[in-house]
């Protein structure tokens, strides 16, 4: 263990020395650096709209983003969170784990949870005419919210696409409302586990008019939200006791009793194996949260809206539908201003 604290404070202080001596180059003075770091350059404004859809029992990231969105509430106004399943038997587990979020995070009454769905876009899309289809709890409800006010929604998805496809599918109109910010992708290498979970609604996304913000994955490389990983040192260290704590303890995904966001996540990074020297695991989904708070923590680039045809990605140059591609995220930024939220959560 101290070889792994040793080993982190070195990491991060060979952060913090390269990002001040590029800010010192910049001519960005410590103030205007420090307002970067942690958040507090965004402009005072009212709360973004979000919807949060997720495969909560998908390993370990999901978790961290969901609370990470429930501590930021100054910032974010949550209309409510849906589910979906993406390699798990059963949306059940999904729909479970996420109700142990939002309990651990003190939110439970507060903010609504809906299930969505287990199979894919085109197994579902010709029987949403019918009364209780699969998914319908969630894509009415996401597409009761977009209808709901005149400010834009922002559908924040970091699982399949399957619930906003199917929403799109029945209510052509929330493109008018909502954009789609999607945790998913190697673009514009193939694979990751979002894409692949449903590609047709991915695709059938891609060709539609919703406004599409694309937060790439890229297994391996820099520029993808693969590089914005969090140790397991780190976790067993600056988590224990973090969040709200409640008075009747909630049962956690491998066992025990938790009353607190941070001490489920000591255990969550205890039950799951990791690789690297120390042992790390990239926090995808929370990268995408950290974004919407405050885009100027990652690159944005335009591009004519691609397509996914037999495990390829093909570029269609003349395609007026143009998608925002996020990339080259600001790591240092995203994870400090993480273990701030964790210390000093917003709830209201």
């Amino acid at each position: 263990m101290k070889f792994y604290i040793r080993y982190e404070a070195m990491q991060w202080g060979i952060l913090f020395l390269g990002l001040f001596i590029f800010s010192s180059t910049m001519g960005c003075s410590s103030d205007q650096y420090n307002r970067q770091a942690t958040g507090h350059n965004l402009q005072v404004q009212s709360p973004k709209r979000i919807l949060f859809d997720s495969d909560t029992n998908n390993e370990i990231d999901d978790q961290h983003a969901l609370a990470c969105l429930l501590f930021n509430q100054d910032i974010f106004d949550i209309e409510g969170i849906t589910v979906n399943s993406t390699k798990e038997p059963s949306v059940d587990l999904d729909y479970a784990e996420a109700e142990r979020i939002l309990k651990l995070s003190k939110s439970y009454s507060e903010i609504p949870l809906h299930k969505g769905a287990d199979g894919t876009f085109n197994e579902i899309r010709g029987q949403i005419d019918q009364p209780g289809f699969e998914g319908s709890e969630a894509v009415n409800f996401i597409i009761e919210q977009s209808m709901a006010a005149e400010e834009e929604l922002i559908l924040l998805a970091v699982g399949k696409l399957t619930n906003i496809a199917l929403a799109l599918e029945k209510e052509p109109a929330i493109a008018s409302k909502a954009r789609l910010v999607w945790l998913g992708s190697n673009y514009p290498e193939p694979g990751e586990h979002n894409q692949n979970a449903d590609t047709t609604a991915m695709n059938y996304l891609l060709n539609s008019d919703l406004p599409f913000d694309m937060v790439t994955v890229r297994y391996g490389k820099p520029s993808g939200t693969d590089a914005v990983k969090v140790t397991k040192a780190q976790i067993l260290q600056r988590m224990p006791g973090k969040g709200p704590h409640i008075s009747e303890p909630v049962e956690g995904r491998h066992g025990g009793l938790f009353n607190n966001f941070g001490d489920y996540s000591v255990n969550l990074f205890e039950n799951y194996q990791m690789d690297g020297d120390p042992p790390s695991r990239p926090l995808f989904d929370m990268a995408a949260v950290a974004i919407v708070k405050n885009p100027e923590w990652a690159e944005s680039k335009q591009i004519p809206g691609p397509v996914y045809i037999e495990g390829e990605w093909v570029e269609r140059p003349e395609n007026q539908r143009m998608i925002t591609i996020w990339e080259n995220f600001h790591i240092y930024s995203i994870m400090h201003d993480f273990f701030q939220t964790m210390e000093n959560p917003q709830m209201e």
